[in-house]
């Protein structure tokens, strides 16, 4: 007995949706995974407002609004950066380190984790505060402040997903992979930067 297939159309949202997602990642993918990380980094900065403003309360202290224009930062940052430059990384990698190479799983994790980690959240920083308007020495002050040990965080973090990530994830979902743990970790970054 031939198994029915149902249409799309009487499939769930989720499943439409992700049938649209792939869709779109076919036909457009560096925009597509540029929309999506966009979306789910300012996502991950209003998660960290949220909870601060929560924090706050339980405290007792008065809570802000909600930062908008903070979002729109991380939303640009996802757009413009992260989307086409985790794209560009991965596709590279898999060209650079193919499955054939018998140490692929240790090489793509020290390169993401010893040169990819440290330059983008570099990135981050500097273009964090050229998006805020800041000067060079509020730049500085950031980066002393805060860098090394948001770095060290990043490893510990995104050590084991990226381990996954660049060895067992195929290559067209990786930045969304990447995208889903980053909206953990921009809630992170936006209160470490502060």
């Amino acid at each position: 007995m031939p198994v029915k297939s149902l249409p799309v159309r009487d499939g769930s949202v989720h499943f439409r949706l992700f049938q649209q997602y792939l869709v779109l990642l076919k036909k457009y993918p560096i925009l597509t995974k540029s929309v999506t990380s966009g979306i789910l980094s300012a996502l991950g900065n209003l998660l960290s407002q949220y909870l601060e403003a929560r924090k706050k309360a339980k405290s007792g202290a008065e809570v802000s609004d909600i930062d908008v224009a903070g979002a729109a930062r991380y939303a640009i940052y996802g757009l413009i950066i992260t989307g086409p430059v985790s794209h560009f990384f991965y596709q590279l990698m898999e060209v650079w380190m193919p499955t054939t190479d018998p140490f692929c799983l240790v090489k793509r994790l020290l390169l993401d984790r010893l040169f990819f980690a440290p330059g983008f959240l570099l990135l981050f920083y500097f273009v964090m505060n050229i998006l805020e308007a800041k000067g060079w020495e509020d730049f500085e002050k950031k980066l002393r402040k805060s860098y090394w040990t948001a770095l060290k965080m990043n490893w510990k973090v995104w050590t084991p997903f990226q381990f996954i990530n660049v060895n067992f994830v195929p290559v067209q979902f990786r930045v969304l992979f990447a995208n889903v743990i980053a909206l953990f970790w921009y809630a992170y970054l936006a209160s470490v930067r502060k």
